[in-house]
């Protein structure tokens, strides 16, 4: 006969698992939380039709919380209040301007309302996070002569035309600097001196060009952009502004093109394509345009963002009130 037979375990506790790596699970965790970022972008960016540049701000500012999120060891889909203020402490202790304080925190609220609606977390523990106090601050504005001073500096070759055009353009239409990037030859009509744009999430309006910036764009068209487009074998398509390889000339492109004017006309350095919008908005009321018309060339949705202009208009309002005081002379 054979040998004894080994008894059945019929019970016992089963053997002990390893210990979990704490490191490996918040790595998991974080991960995780990243390609969440990612999907809350995407899903962002085509609800409310964000332009490129707008959802990568928004991807920056997430991504730089995640990075403090590893860095301090937090579980960023388990973060709590406290740990949420120690983040925005750490930034205001590292002098961030208090725009871009807000800004963040917008985005982190807007993630937290966005997991919390996924299922991916229990409570949404941003929402009672208080918001930095802004100083409000006057935007900056260029006057006529700084515009004069821009635009002599615009050579007479296609370079300069282009540019030209361009700065005419964004001075007579007060256009976002993205909003003329994406302006196609179809989109501005010199018979009729106007302009279609489409602004956040692609709302249409028309603004009218006045004649010395429609003659600039004719000059452009005639004698620039053929030669221009020439170069991109194709590529232009029916892009407006075209790059000196012959291609749209984006919102970056736009801005570094800006910025090099303003330095060979010894501008301030610090003048973006902005200032021509502030300056435009300044302008309008100066001369006597109701807040409402303003508002709807600018393409605010809201009436308080066209407001802050009525500061820099100041001097019309002190004009009216001596004219029309009795005791005002």
């Amino acid at each position: 006969m054979g040998g004894p037979v080994p008894a059945r375990q019929t019970g016992g506790a089963p053997p002990p698992r390893a210990a979990e790596d704490p490191a490996a699970s918040r790595d998991a965790a974080q991960d995780r939380f990243e390609r969440l970022v990612g999907d809350s972008v995407s899903q962002l960016r085509e609800l409310r039709n964000l332009s490129p540049q707008t959802a990568r701000g928004y991807a920056s500012d997430l991504g730089s919380f995640a990075s403090w999120c590893r860095r301090e060891g937090v579980d960023p889909l388990r973060v709590t209040h406290r740990e949420l203020r120690s983040y925005m402490a750490e930034l205001a202790q590292a002098r961030y301007a208090g725009r871009t304080v807000a800004r963040r925190l917008s985005a982190i609220r807007g993630l937290y309302r966005w997991l919390l609606r996924e299922g991916e977390v229990e409570q949404d523990v941003a929402a009672a996070l208080a918001s930095p106090r802004l100083a409000r601050t006057l935007p900056k504005t260029m006057s006529d002569e700084e515009v004069s001073r821009l635009l002599d500096v615009c050579e007479d070759d296609e370079l300069g035309m282009r540019d030209r055009a361009f700065l005419e353009l964004l001075y007579a239409t007060g256009a976002r600097i993205s909003e003329v990037s994406a302006l196609d030859l179809g989109d501005v009509d010199l018979g009729q001196g106007q302009a279609r744009l489409f602004g956040k999430g692609s709302k249409e309006r028309i603004v009218p060009v006045h004649r010395l910036a429609v003659s600039r764009l004719e000059e452009y068209l005639e004698r620039s952009r053929p030669l221009l487009a020439a170069r991109g074998r194709g590529a232009a398509g029916k892009a407006l502004f075209l790059s000196t390889r012959g291609r749209r000339m984006s919102a970056d492109a736009l801005r570094t093109t800006f910025e090099r004017r303003v330095a060979q006309a010894g501008l301030d350095a610090g003048l973006t394509p902005h200032a021509m919008r502030h300056s435009f908005a300044t302008e309008l009321l100066n001369g006597g345009a109701d807040l409402r018309s303003v508002q709807e060339l600018l393409g605010h949705s809201s009436l308080s963002t066209t407001q802050i202009y009525t500061h820099l208009s100041a001097q019309r309002l002190k004009d009216a009130a001596r004219q029309a005081h009795p005791r005002g002379e």
